[in-house]
This record gives structure tokens, C-alpha cells and sequence, in this order.
């Protein structure tokens, strides 16, 4: 299984399809047909309809004809088809609907973040780029999960770890949403960035030895977590629960720092223990 660098009316084509036949057509003020539904979700014609376009037009979408719906069509399709705000980012980047950043990926850390980070001790911070690669680190940071400087730098990736890593991968106690959200918010990161083919290289990597990678890469889960929940089953300090936070800098959007806060006392407490070794 290989992923290609995006063909965005393949992927448009396949997103409008997949969010379509998820739907229930007893949740909209739909005219009642006689016609039997043969497949789940509404119908191309509906869509339509609640779109304001014609069924030809959705069928040449779903076709991938190439098609470049304007801003004003792609507002009218998220809202027919009543996606969340990550999902509707997602199809505004496939239809090349709104402006992209041409500079290179970050792959190295700015230098004012990277000191950021240690300035955050003792909280465990990182720093990442779009692709999940971790360009600094602290070293509250690097106890609690691993020591990144003793890895080559291609395995510096926070999904690389929780896939490949052997030690990392039975890391997390909810381990399938953890990949489950990172994978998410990976698709919106192929879709933000055509044409970085780094990107697009490692993900092929992923669904090409990773058997869970592949289905769930296959299932178009968007979603971009600012905030969330971890639970962490450390091997020398035990079970640590943590909240996330994902900032992202003015200066250096790219970029994005990654904190992490103990969620209670028993896992402050565990933290602090780990971290005085």
C-alpha cells in the first residue's frame, strides 16, 4: 500500500463519499421517496439539494474529474454535510480554497522555542513540526518518555515512536485512540502541506508496515488536538496521567510546543520521582 503525494480531486473525491454515506437521512427535512436505499448515507441528490447544487455536480466531485469548487460551494458542502470544524478545514485544503504557507518544513528547532523548552522545566515540554518530528526537547521530556538523543534522527517522530518503537508501543493505556487522534491530525497535515514529500514518504512508510496504520489511515478520521489526556504506563514509575497542551508560536507557525501538565497528585507525584533519578 503506497500514499502518493495528494491528488486533491482523487482525495476530495473520496472524502465527499466516505462523509456523505455516514449520514443518517432521518436527521435532515429531507422529501420522503419511495425509492429503496441501497447503500447507507444520503444520496448523491440530496446532497445536492441541501448543497444548493446540481446532482451532476456532486457526481462529477465524487468522480474526481477535477473539479475546483469555489469557496462559496465548499462552505455549502461542509454545511450540507454537516462537518466539524477539523473536517471542514480539511475539505477547504483539498479544494486549494484558502492561502498555503510555501516555506519549507521546520527541521530544526528556533532557537528562542528551543531555549522555551528548557525554560519550561519542570514541566516535560517538546517541540514539534507538522510532520511529528521532535526538534527539541527538555529533560523532564526526554525521562518520561524516551531519550531522544540516542536515537538517529529519523526516529525523532512522535508517530515513528508510538508505531515502531518497541518499547513505546505498548506505552499509552488507550493506545488506539492515541493513534487513532495522531493519525487524524496527520491526514490534515498531507493535506495542509501537497507537497512536502518527506511527509508523504513517511506515511507511506507507515501504511506499508504497520497493519493498524493502514486501516485506520483509511477510515479519513480529521481531527487536530489542541488539548487532550494521556494516560502513560511508565516501566519504572507506573501508570502517569497527563493533560496535553499544543502551542503554536506567531513567529514561528510551523512549529508547534507540546506541554505536558500531571493530570493528579498521584501522577505528580510519580512525575516528580522520575525526574529527581
Amino acid at each position: 500500500m503506497t500514499t502518493r503525494t495528494v491528488d486533491p480531486a482523487q482525495e476530495l473525491a473520496a472524502f465527499l463519499r466516505t462523509r456523505r454515506e455516514r449520514l443518517d437521512p432521518h436527521d435532515f427535512p429531507l422529501p420522503s421517496r419511495r425509492r429503496a436505499r441501497r447503500t447507507p448515507g444520503l444520496r448523491r441528490e440530496e446532497v445536492a439539494e441541501l448543497a444548493g447544487v446540481s446532482t451532476d455536480y456532486i457526481v462529477r466531485l465524487e468522480q474526481g474529474r477535477g473539479l475546483r469548487p469555489s469557496a462559496n460551494v465548499v462552505e455549502a458542502l461542509a454545511r450540507a454535510l454537516r462537518l466539524p470544524p477539523d473536517e471542514r478545514d480539511y475539505l477547504f485544503n483539498l479544494a486549494r480554497q484558502r492561502p498555503r504557507n510555501t516555506d519549507y518544513p521546520a527541521t530544526t528547532a528556533a532557537p528562542p522555542l528551543a531555549h522555551l523548552v528548557t525554560d519550561l522545566s519542570p514541566l516535560p515540554a517538546m517541540l514539534m513540526n507538522h510532520r511529528y518530528d521532535i526538534l527539541a526537547w527538555n529533560v523532564e521530556m526526554a525521562k518520561l518518555l524516551v531519550d531522544f538523543g540516542t536515537l538517529p534522527p529519523p526516529q525523532r517522530n512522535a508517530m515513528w515512536l508510538c508505531l515502531m518503537h518497541p518499547r513505546i508501543r505498548d506505552f499509552y493505556v488507550d493506545r488506539e485512540r492515541v493513534v487513532r487522534e495522531g493519525i487524524a491530525h496527520l491526514r490534515a497535515a498531507w493535506a495542509a502541506h501537497p507537497d512536502d514529500r518527506a511527509l508523504t514518504d513517511l506515511i507511506t512508510e507507515f501504511t506499508t508496515h504497520d497493519e493498524e496504520f493502514a486501516r485506520l489511515w483509511a477510515e479519513r478520521d480529521i481531527k487536530v488536538n489542541g488539548r487532550g489526556h494521556k494516560a502513560i504506563r511508565h516501566p519504572d514509575a507506573g501508570v502517569i496521567a497527563v493533560h496535553f497542551e499544543v502551542l503554536v508560536p506567531l513567529q514561528d507557525p510551523g512549529q508547534r510546543l507540546v506541554i505536558y501538565r500531571a493530570a493528579d497528585d498521584e501522577s505528580q507525584a510519580a512525575l516528580d520521582r522520575l525526574c529527581a533519578r
